[in-house]
């Protein structure tokens, strides 16, 4: 008897002793901070999760990549042979106004610049689209998004991989339209100064500086497509959409730039502004133009760079 009661005893203290350490766990939980992080595996760093390097070769890898940087690299030629066809600009007369076609074949600078000209209106917008509409939609569409989440890669992190990479391959597509240009339009015209359409011209050092400015500034102000780009690549799942909502919007813009009735609201379509880089082309450099394109184009892609990130925070991804 005494045995048995020292049996229930023991369970019954070690029950009161579970009960009290259940009781002192769950107070110690309810007393901790709320914004406290969870416990995590070993070794898990989440600023190294996506890495830069790996979203590059996935991006490198796909097919539409090296289509794009081949039609890129393949525009300077065809202008070359365009202009063998017609023949020098000089033997076909005109209306007296002299631009930068007119003096592509003085040399491989001047035709440089033509190249970046023909394209900066609109075709240099198709890389930018691509690369940042496509990023994050394309994942939702082959229904992988969700397994990188789930890998695990915080979202934030993945946005900023897939962004920062996308932005890279865009710029590389800006400088290499300009460079195969230099390349093959030196081959084809020879070695020289810049005839500027106004006049004058610039030494070659000179030159190189203004071209390496007016490509940067073609960059900036295309970073509102990249943004529209990015904000609806998060918004949907078809990459197409993505891509082709933000080539339209730069259209409409464009379109709104043309309706001279809006008077000085006009100044705020980063539109107005895409070819404020002809200040580059002047014997003095003028930065006015540029500065204000720069500051407006930058203001809307930080917005929608933001919007994105909000979205995509809260998103419930199921693709």
């Amino acid at each position: 008897m005494k045995a048995g009661a020292a049996n229930g005893a023991t369970a019954n203290g070690t029950t009161a002793t579970a009960a009290g350490a259940a009781s002192t766990a769950v107070a110690e939980r309810e007393s901790a901070p709320t914004g406290a992080a969870p416990e995590t595996a070993p070794g898990y760093r989440p600023r190294h999760t996506l890495p830069l390097r790996v979203e590059a070769v996935r991006q490198l890898s796909r097919r539409r990549t090296l289509v794009v940087y081949g039609i890129l690299a393949a525009l300077p030629f065809i202008l070359i042979a365009a202009f063998a066809i017609g023949g020098d600009p000089d033997e076909r007369g005109g209306n007296g106004r002299i631009s930068l076609i007119d003096t592509a074949t003085a040399s491989g600078l001047n035709f440089a610049m033509a190249c970046v000209f023909v394209s900066a209106g609109f075709l240099l917008v198709v890389p930018v689209a691509l690369f940042c509409g496509d990023t994050v939609a394309s994942e939702a569409s082959w229904s992988s998004l969700r397994y990188l989440l789930a890998s695990p890669v915080p979202r934030s992190r993945l946005l900023l991989s897939k962004l920062t990479v996308a932005l890279a391959f865009s710029a590389a597509a800006m400088i290499l339209l300009p460079l195969v240009g230099l390349l093959a339009g030196t081959a084809a015209y020879g070695w020289g100064g810049l005839e500027l359409p106004t006049g004058g011209s610039l030494d070659p050092g000179t030159a190189l500086v203004r071209l390496s400015i007016v490509v940067a500034f073609v960059f900036v102000s295309q970073l509102v497509t990249a943004g529209l780009a990015f904000w609806l690549s998060t918004v949907t799942d078809a990459p197409l959409g993505a891509v082709g909502g933000a080539v339209g919007l730069t259209i409409v813009g464009n379109v709104l730039d043309a309706v001279t009735a809006l008077g000085d609201w006009r100044q705020f379509l980063p539109a107005h502004w895409q070819f404020a880089w002809a200040d580059a082309l002047q014997p003095q450099l003028e930065w006015g133009g540029m500065a204000r394109g720069a500051a407006v184009s930058t203001a809307y892609a930080l917005v929608l760079f933001a919007l994105a990130f909000r979205h995509f925070r809260a998103k419930d991804v199921v693709s």
